[in-house]
């Protein structure tokens, strides 16, 4: 009796996790305003409704280190959004460029450069309008240049732990130390960018190698809050230095992002409206999820035997990991990675090679990753498409050469 409810309560965890997994997939459930947070959040609730883990087990599941961290990066990039840094780095990079090619460059490493330290898509977002308008006021084909805010952003984001939601998750779960993390990947991302800008340039020969030259471009005056830019600009440095300082990344991230809160300038209303709610929502009902299907099913047995898969090879632990991120988006695929990558002989290793490809893996297509979709929604939003093959072409080659980089070198 007690056997058949046990194989009954792991059905009811794998029709669940399924299920959630393949709408994560798609996107939404067809028919339903279900998106992937909705999603999530059902099959949380079905997983204690369902009584395959208790309510106690579910609060218990959730990384509230990974949140408190989102959650802070998210509240210190709104800051420094609101006070016009983002603008005035921009314009001071980007508009003294007076070839194609410096101009390419100087994006690739900027947007590059910022995602390494801050969320990836609020990069993506705040740059795209800024380089559109530079670009169409240049008349130059704007989509190279797109291209390589989306990939810069992506592979930019690899080198550290708050580059991107996927690698706040690996921090919180393998404990890597900060400055162990950027070690290890900086090489990776730092050559990452000079691929992004090498491919982006051959294959749009015509628009970069030309002996042309940009007429100097009077740059609109920017709006600013300079107190604002100041305090964000030094939270995030301190952050910064005390993350390598080896402080606990969840605490520090907090600690800024409430620190920034306190202030006459800016209403609280304005910060909350830039944090992702949804997204937080997400990685709270995953964890359950997960957690749900791991007591369940996974049990240690099941778990050695699917590590002997070969998982302890790098190339075939980064192409399973590429292909799950590709399948079911790079965060739930970390999720679901998450037992078998701690049963391998070199966790850290392994965790680091599940974050560069996980992260590398979003260049491949234009719905690879949350960055490439903003890029294209904020561009189709003033008339410029960016389709599905013209980001391929240049991405389905970055990703291969940046992840076969990624393997060797870690």
């Amino acid at each position: 009796m007690g056997a058949l409810r046990a194989n009954a309560t792991a059905s009811i965890a794998v029709v669940i996790f399924a299920g959630t997994y393949l709408v994560i997939a798609i996107g939404k459930l067809p028919g339903y305003h279900l998106d992937r947070a909705g999603a999530a959040l059902l099959g949380a609730s079905l997983m204690v409704g369902s009584g395959v883990m208790s309510l106690d087990q579910a609060y218990r599941a959730i990384d509230f280190d990974t949140i408190a961290l989102l959650l802070g990066m998210m509240i210190v990039v709104a800051n420094l959004r609101l006070s016009g840094f983002f603008r005035l780095v921009n314009n001071w990079a980007v508009t003294r460029a007076r070839h194609p090619l410096v101009l390419l460059t100087s994006i690739v490493l900027l947007a590059g450069a910022l995602s390494a330290f801050l969320v990836n898509d609020t990069i993506c977002l705040v740059m795209t309008p800024l380089v559109l308008d530079l670009v169409t006021r240049l008349k130059r084909d704007p989509i190279p240049y797109l291209l390589a805010i989306a990939m810069a952003s992506n592979v930019g984001s690899t080198a550290t732990i708050t580059g991107n939601p996927q690698n706040m998750i690996i921090g919180g779960l393998s404990h890597i130390p900060y400055g162990t993390f950027a070690a290890a990947l900086w090489p990776v991302a730092a050559v990452g960018l000079v691929l992004t800008a090498l491919l982006i340039a051959l294959v749009y020969r015509r628009e970069f190698f030309t002996r042309e030259r940009f007429s100097p471009v009077v740059a609109d005056p920017v709006r600013y809050h300079g107190p604002l830019v100041l305090k964000s600009s030094l939270v995030t440095l301190a952050m910064v230095i005390l993350f390598f300082a080896g402080q606990p990344v969840a605490k520090v991230a907090i600690v800024g992002g409430a620190l920034l809160l306190f202030t006459r300038r800016v209403r609280p209303e304005k910060v909350y409206s830039e944090i992702d709610w949804t997204l937080l929502l997400m990685f709270v009902g995953l964890f359950i999820v997960v957690a749900g299907l791991e007591a369940t099913v996974l049990t240690p047995e099941m778990v050695a035997r699917i590590g002997e898969l070969h998982l302890n090879s790098g190339s075939v632990l980064s192409l399973v990991t590429a292909g799950l991120s590709n399948l079911v988006s790079n965060v739930p695929a970390v999720l679901v990675l998450k037992p078998f990558v701690a049963n391998l002989q070199d966790p850290t290793r392994a965790w680091l090679l599940v974050a560069m490809a996980s992260t590398l893996a979003g260049n491949l297509t234009l719905v690879g990753s949350v960055a490439n979709l903003i890029v294209a929604q904020r561009a189709r939003r003033i008339g410029i498409t960016l389709g599905f093959w013209a980001y391929f072409r240049v991405g389905a080659p970055l990703t291969m050469l940046t992840i076969l980089f990624g393997t060797w070198w870690l």
